[in-house]
């Protein structure tokens, strides 16, 4: 029997947590995750060796490892030195092997067999492109890391997000394809404004998700980001997404209803950052189906639980 496929569209600790889970299951899997961050050890590479952002890609080959050593060799980071200091080795291998290769596909490509991933990660576009977002108050954020942490008053909320230089940030081909032969489309989680949607900045990705066949869900994070989405609902996330993709395209939105204890959620309020609320009330009329379950991981970070998220994914195939 043919493998169902299953792409999971994000970026970071987000897409990180689903695809550890999923690929514990019989499916195939593609990560197409957003080439926007411009922010410390990243920008350095990108700015000396003119690569993409290899800390977009690393987290999610990490995820579709074969875990051991060679996988925690790819994770360590040089703590001393000044032009490499904060580097992990696995962005400085990537970077080795764009330099090989003089392709990014072919070093993640490359950089997958040393780690025996299972799936593929597809960067969702090739072109070197920067986030930039307007806020409420007409601001203009430019650069990934500026939205990320913000130097601006945080409390204002984000009203636009786009990339620059416009118009030339096509999507990946490769992220087209994956998408056209997807049987469940996964959108998160992930931070909104610059994991999830610069995916869907990139001309001809909206297009790409709103003819796929394939079912589409969306899970909602567990915690609002300071910056990005202060105050936020699950109703606010899922409109905001709605604003980039259009309605009526998603059939599913999963959301979490265990609320971590007190002393969990108080290591966050140093962050300025949430639990999201859910309110039933507010999906009344709506043309997807809310999904609600207990998807919290029992300590630490206020994350999912990836084994839990997903097989509440799977059972959606």
């Amino acid at each position: 029997m043919k493998k169902k496929n299953i792409v999971v569209i994000g970026g970071g600790t987000g897409t990180y947590t689903v695809l550890s889970g999923l690929k514990k299951h019989p499916v195939h899997l593609s990560a197409v995750v957003a080439m926007a961050d411009n922010g410390g050890s990243t920008k350095v590479l990108r700015e000396e060796f003119g690569v993409l952002p290899p800390g977009s890609v690393r987290p999610a080959l990490l995820a579709l490892s074969a875990q051991g050593p060679t996988s925690d060799f790819f994770d360590l980071r040089l703590e001393k030195g000044q032009s490499f200091r904060g580097q992990s080795i696995g962005n400085l291998g990537i970077t080795a092997l764009f330099e090989k290769y003089g392709n990014f596909e072919k070093a993640i490509e490359a950089a997958g067999k040393v780690l025996n991933i299972k799936g593929q990660v597809i960067p969702s576009t090739l072109v070197n492109c920067n986030l930039v977002a307007k806020l409420e108050n007409g601001k203009i954020v430019k650069g990934e890391a500026a939205i990320d942490e913000p130097k601006h008053d945080g409390n204002l909320s984000v009203e636009e997000v786009w990339l620059e230089p416009k118009g030339k940030c096509k999507v990946n081909p490769r992220a087209l394809k994956a998408i056209k032969e997807a049987d469940l489309l996964v959108i998160g989680p992930g931070d909104l404004f610059t994991s999830i949607l610069p995916n869907f900045l990139t001309a001809g990705f909206v297009g790409a998700v709103q003819r796929s066949k394939a079912k589409k869900v969306y899970v909602c994070n567990l915690m609002t980001k300071f910056g990005e989405t202060n105050k936020y609902t699950v109703l606010n996330f899922v409109d905001k997404l709605e604003e980039y993709l259009g309605k009526g395209i998603l059939d599913y939105v999963l959301v979490n209803t265990k609320k971590p204890g007190i002393a969990r959620i108080r290591k966050y309020e140093k962050e300025y950052a949430e639990f999201v609320k859910y309110d039933k009330k507010d999906f009344a009329e709506k043309p997807y189906q809310v999904i609600t379950k207990s998807l919290l991981r029992k300590k630490g970070f206020v994350r999912h639980d990836s084994a839990k998220l997903a097989r509440a994914l799977v059972v959606l195939l």
